[in-house]
């Protein structure tokens, strides 16, 4: 056997681990961004999604994905079973099951966006079932088209790091499932007017937020799938500045916008801008990645409002984030690519034309439209099946009551009011009231 080499495998796999890391990180965003009645619903989806995922991707979303040169998917590999234990990697002399496992946790991140977006009022069940079809079928059919040997990577499509196979697959799922669920209780007047439904931890969210910035140098670095020192130096770079910048422009468009530099706006204008510059991370100069993010985030503010007025209730912004993010990170490969940095072709802004532009562009519509298909027909099949959405009742009191039966914050002690007794002459009296509260 042909021997791996040692250190492109162990960037892989570190590269892998603060992916995998990145499930705190949602885990926080999405539980902080919502009530506190929700929160372990919330963060049980979290969880659970990456061992849904592992079920998926490595039964049949592994086949799938790079199981073939095919045009349309894969079709051998199931279970991982008689694959050259060195075929890992499109070439590269690395362990299949490290490829694997670095795969395996972009699945679970499309499924985790999705989380977010249908919170807070859809049954954990008919959410288990989706993220478990989404991980074997969906995204590894537009994962071979991109990185598996597909047409589209035959027709030269670019995406580095995964803008559409990762952000815009999960995004385009949750926009459909938010659509088919409906908004939540209370968060539409009749008039159609916004009434906001305001996060319980903003600390949470913030965290959280720095938690996935911190994954994407995994996300994005290690998808060179080599330990090359000056590519990846190139990439943390540009991911930076798509992140920062990114979290920069939020905050003056949010005061231009609403008044004031909102967080919440701030923390998803930063997760936009790195979503912005996945595509081309490798393949753009750093002060197009500061462009990039910036527009992004921009673009992310935007579509929040948009969103909201043809009454599509996303909680947490992800379909906001990770769609529109990942729409222009994908488009801007054509704008910004360089040639010199391993582009087939010069991007627009740089007198190549519009031929990059116009593969991207064939490539989001096609991603688009097979996982808007394959969502609605997945989620109506549960709605027939297993029901979407929780009663009103249940809504009302929370999932974590309703669904989950364990509450985030529970009572210390149950309410008591208690005073002493008389006291001595010339002590104090002292009265003691507690009212805990959930």
């Amino acid at each position: 056997m042909e021997a791996i080499n040692q250190l492109d495998t162990m960037w892989v796999i570190i590269g892998g681990a603060l992916v995998f890391f990145m499930n705190a990180g949602f885990a926080l965003v999405e539980s902080g961004l919502c009530r506190s009645k929700n929160a372990v619903n919330i963060l049980t989806k979290n969880l659970i999604v990456f061992g849904l995922a592992v079920v998926g991707f490595w039964s049949i979303g592994y086949a799938f994905m790079f199981g073939g040169s095919g045009s349309f998917m894969g079709t051998t590999g199931f279970f991982l079973s008689g694959l050259d234990p060195l075929t890992g990697g499109e070439g590269h002399k690395l362990p299949l099951n490290g490829f694997f496992f670095f795969q395996l946790c972009f699945a679970a991140t499309a499924a985790t966006i999705v989380s977010g977006a249908v919170a807070e009022r859809i049954k954990i069940q008919s959410f288990m079932v989706f993220s478990v079809v989404l991980t074997a079928v969906v995204y590894p059919i537009v994962g071979h088209w991109i990185w598996g040997g597909g047409w589209l990577a035959k027709k030269g499509f670019a995406d580095f790091a995964g803008s559409t196979v990762v952000h815009s697959v999960g995004g385009w799922a949750a926009l459909v499932g938010a659509a088919m669920l409906g908004p939540r209780i209370g968060k539409y007047s009749k008039d159609g007017k916004v009434q906001p439904i305001a996060g319980h931890n903003m600390a949470m969210v913030t965290l959280g937020g720095l938690i996935l910035m911190l994954g994407w140098f995994g996300f994005n670095g290690g998808s060179t799938l080599t330990a090359d020192g000056m590519a990846i130096s190139h990439i943390v770079t540009t991911t930076t500045l798509g992140g920062a910048i990114g979290m920069v422009a939020a905050a003056l468009w949010a005061w231009l916008r609403m008044g004031k530099p909102d967080l919440t706006l701030i923390v998803n204008g930063m997760l936009a801008g790195l979503v912005g510059v996945t595509a081309g991370c490798a393949f753009i100069e750093p002060y197009s990645a500061a462009i990039i993010g910036a527009v992004a985030a921009v673009l992310a503010i935007e579509a929040v409002i948009f969103f909201d007025k043809l009454k599509i209730d996303d909680p947490v912004g992800a379909t906001s984030v990770h769609l529109a993010g990942g729409i222009f990170g994908t488009l801007a490969v054509g704008l910004f690519g360089r040639k010199s940095m391993g582009m087939a072709n010069e991007g627009l802004l740089f007198g190549g034309g519009g031929t990059q532009l116009w593969i991207q562009l064939q490539g989001v519509a096609a991603t688009g439209a097979l996982v808007i298909v394959a969502s609605l027909v997945t989620w109506f099949a549960i709605k027939k099946t297993m029901g979407l959405r929780v009663t009103a009742e249940e809504e009302s009191i929370g999932l974590d009551a309703s669904e989950m039966g364990l509450e985030a914050y529970p009572a210390d002690r149950p309410s008591l009011s208690v005073a002493t007794e008389t006291p001595a002459k010339g002590t104090a009296a002292v009265a003691i009231t507690s009212d805990a509260t959930t």
